[in-house]
């Protein structure tokens, strides 16, 4: 009878820490501390960030970049990060895309690259 009550445990453990995690999406993956630099070539091969409000879960403002599956925490006050985010807006990954914005930054990079 042991062998029988076990998986029904771990399926109900299972359960309740997705609910959990459902429930408490940010409690998991806050960013705590920040760095105020960032090496030009790490924001090069960050593949999406996420942006960090200071309000709900996380109390601290912060830029979350996703680097071959690592996370950095980063300030959401260096120069070099804003003008960075303003160029890579497409790798905020977002629920709705908005068609009419998507073409307009489409045609604004095919006329960076003629000059």
């Amino acid at each position: 009878s042991q062998a029988m009550t076990s998986p029904l445990i771990s399926m109900l453990f299972l359960t309740l820490l997705l609910l959990f995690l459902a429930l408490f999406p940010g409690a998991f993956n806050c960013c705590t501390k920040i760095s105020d630099e960032i090496p030009k070539r790490i924001l090069r091969r960050v593949e999406r960030y996420e942006i960090q409000k200071a309000d709900g879960l996380c109390h601290l403002e912060a830029v979350i970049l996703y680097i071959e599956g690592r996370k950095f925490c980063v300030s959401p006050r260096i120069k070099k990060l804003k003008k960075w985010m303003k160029k890579n807006k497409h790798k905020i990954p977002r629920k709705k895309p908005h068609g009419r914005k998507h073409l307009r930054s489409k045609t604004l990079k095919k006329k960076e690259n003629k000059q």
